[in-house]
């Protein structure tokens, strides 16, 4: 980050405690009984103004800031910081009413009407010229005000609106196309338009891939990515260079979504933009919904190059957004915050403080719910404040690096997901957190580290589906293995460049020599497929006619039935002091275990658990502390780990002195 700034404030590190406040939405008569059950909470922040656009400015050009002086100086009257919103997130009907132009364009040419959020086009110079107005507005009239401690840019950039088609898109693509390749003949180049008599011969022929007769060019898809994930950022900039020049000392932050299937913004792109990174996590249905939980935040904590970090949003409870909406159980609610906490969060928050009464997040948890401060939501809430009291001595500290790593590359999320491909039941994130649930079943821990980020510390370097090898990508894994690091990777690796351009020669292409292999044709497999391998394991998804081509290579496993039978299915080849290892088959957590097992010990990682908490527990370090996180749904005997405490409960957490 090119200003690495925490929160401003005075006084003795914590770790701060709040929720977005949304006192707009209540009477003033509620707002004492708010700020008075914040405090028995033990909250220290909240993030305000979040979407008060219509209520700051009511018309064109004239602003009311009265309640919000009211709001801020009650909060600071009570202790509490601010973490103050530019409300840019939902321009108001006034706003649409008039100027129509900013709202996006879909795919198909359907205009995204006013009514939910996010309706504004991230290109749009005049919903920009409104905006940077209002942020000024702001940022002028609070600049000294003793409870502002951050700014929060707009909300959750890209949720709703991150794929826009319109004109002004259009615009923009070409513009940022111009700067990439320079000239049209280099464009035609890096998208093959030799193909289909796609030929461009003028930047103003090009469009953002709309709807089209069939699969759209895949170079313009992949572009059409990169350049929306960085037109968004290019709006975040433009924000906070107006704070900047109004507050220079104030830190600035916006909320990521490092989560689920949350692809089309770079964060790792993102990161350096901001003076702290902030995220939003909220966990999905399923039984390994708290390990996604953590490999979100394991991902966040290294984004954020292990400075603190702050989570801005998740939930006290159930959300109003899936399917089902599923309460928390208990013991969850602190496990959670605590899972945030242990991979480097130094500020736990919720969506929100109070839960609404109307509109469409009434169902959605809050910290102080419907029922009341007399419920157990908030007596849980009051108590995790108290919990969050006593671990003060955590903040700042950094997070403690593992000894392996799995590589996220977003470049290789979005391009290995494209249309006309082997299969389309590819899912590169479920790939990543297979191998993360596999270290957690086997007791070891590992860190989520963008592709950027220096490996030489790590022994084991996990690179699933890395699908877009630039040749100084090959040049810098091969370096890793030559120096001693043992480097695995996976099916769909290594196939293409920075253009989407195959490697040619057989795949994995620019892994080809590194790992020992050639591949003449790839073998997806169909949904009720199964391959069969020799060590017992079983692999869906995907097959690879793999040839051994180096006479180095260990085969640790075959395929054992179908066409496949006999050809390596898991290969290691020996290199320099290290090792590369290929996976070519989908085995999921539970056969990845097995194989991982074996891979880590090679590369010296093992787990410093005892056995019988293998897999019963994640360890999480941070600096002198060790989280143990009951990851199962009944007691667990960590003793070993814990003599005063011996009994960690369902879903429980125990912070020790490591």
């Amino acid at each position: 980050m090119s200003t690495p700034r925490w929160l401003r404030r005075a006084g003795t590190p914590r770790l701060e405690f709040g929720a977005d406040y949304n006192p707009d939405q209540w009477p003033r008569a509620v707002w004492d009984d708010d700020v008075r059950h914040m405090r028995e909470a033990g909250v220290t922040i909240v993030s305000l103004a979040i979407f008060s656009w219509a209520r700051l400015e009511p018309a064109d050009g004239v602003f009311d800031f009265a309640w919000l002086d009211d709001a801020m100086d009650l909060l600071h009257a009570n202790g509490i910081l601010v973490d103050l919103a530019t409300a840019t997130a939902s321009p108001p009907p006034w706003l649409t009413a008039a100027h129509p132009e900013i709202l996006p364009v879909d795919r198909v040419g359907e205009t995204i009407w006013p009514g939910g959020r996010q309706h504004w086009r991230p290109t749009s110079p005049v919903f920009r010229t409104y905006a940077l107005r209002l942020v000024r507005a702001i940022a002028d009239r609070y600049r000294d005000h003793p409870a502002l401690t951050a700014w929060h840019v707009n909300n959750e950039l890209g949720c709703h609106n991150v794929y826009d088609y319109s004109d002004d898109a259009a615009t923009a693509f070409r513009s940022w196309l111009r700067d990439r390749y320079q000239t049209i003949e280099a464009l035609n180049d890096a998208w093959a338009t030799a193909f289909w008599s796609q030929r461009y011969t003028a930047w103003d022929e090009i469009l953002p891939p709309r709807l089209a007769a069939t699969y759209p060019n895949p170079g313009q898809q992949l572009d059409f990515k990169r350049f929306s994930s960085d037109a968004l950022k290019d709006y975040l900039i433009a924000e906070r260079e107006v704070l900047r020049e109004i507050t220079p000392e104030v830190p600035i932050t916006t909320n990521f979504m490092v989560m689920g299937e949350t692809s089309a913004m770079n964060y790792a792109d993102w990161a350096a933009e901001v003076d702290f990174i902030s995220n939003d996590h909220y966990r999905t249905p399923g039984a390994r919904s708290a390990d996604e939980l953590s490999f979100s935040a394991n991902l966040t904590g290294n984004i954020a190059g292990g400075r603190p970090w702050f989570l801005l949003e998740h939930s006290t409870s159930a959300v109003n957004w899936q399917p089902i909406n599923l309460a928390k159980r208990p013991g969850e609610i602190e496990r959670d915050s605590l899972l945030h906490v242990a991979h480097g969060a130094d500020a736990v928050c919720f969506f929100q403080w109070r839960q609404s009464k109307g509109g469409a997040e009434k169902y959605h948890s809050a910290m102080l719910p419907h029922a009341g401060a007399d419920s157990d939501l908030f007596r849980s809430v009051v108590a995790l404040g108290s919990r969050l009291g006593e671990l003060a001595p955590l903040a700042g500290t950094p997070r403690t690096p593992a000894r392996a790593a799995i590589v996220f590359d977003w470049e290789s999320w979005w391009a290995a997901e494209l249309d006309s491909h082997p299969t389309d039941r590819l899912r590169y994130r479920q790939e990543a957190f297979d191998w993360y649930t596999a270290f957690l079943d086997l007791g070891i821990r590992a860190d989520v580290v963008p592709l950027a980020a220096d490996l030489s510390g790590y022994e084991l370097v996990i690179a699933p589906i890395l699908h877009v090898v630039p040749a100084a990508l090959t040049a810098r894994l091969t370096g890793y293995v030559e120096a001693g690091g043992h480097l695995v990777t996976t099916y769909f690796s290594g196939i293409v460049d920075e253009n989407d351009h195959v490697w040619l020669g057989g795949y994995p292409g620019a892994l080809r020599d590194l790992l020992g292999i050639r591949i003449e044709e790839f073998a997806p497999l169909l949904d009720d497929e199964r391959a069969e391998l020799d060590n017992g394991l079983t692999g869906s998804l995907w097959t690879d006619r793999l040839e051994v081509t180096a006479a180095e290579v260990e085969v640790l496993a075959s395929y054992k039935t179908g066409d496949l039978d006999g050809r390596a299915a898991v290969t290691r080849r020996p290199v320099g002091a290290g090792s590369a290892s290929y996976v070519s088959t989908r085995l999921g957590p539970e056969g990845l275990g097995v194989l991982l097992a074996e891979l880590a010990a090679r590369a010296g990682v093992t787990s410093d658990l005892p056995a019988e908490l293998r897999g019963r527990v994640e360890v999480a370090r941070r600096g002198d502390f060790r989280f143990v996180f009951n990851r199962t749904g009944e007691p667990v005997d960590i003793s070993a780990l814990s003599p005063a405490e011996p009994i960690l409960t369902a879903r429980g957490v125990a912070v020790l002195h490591a």
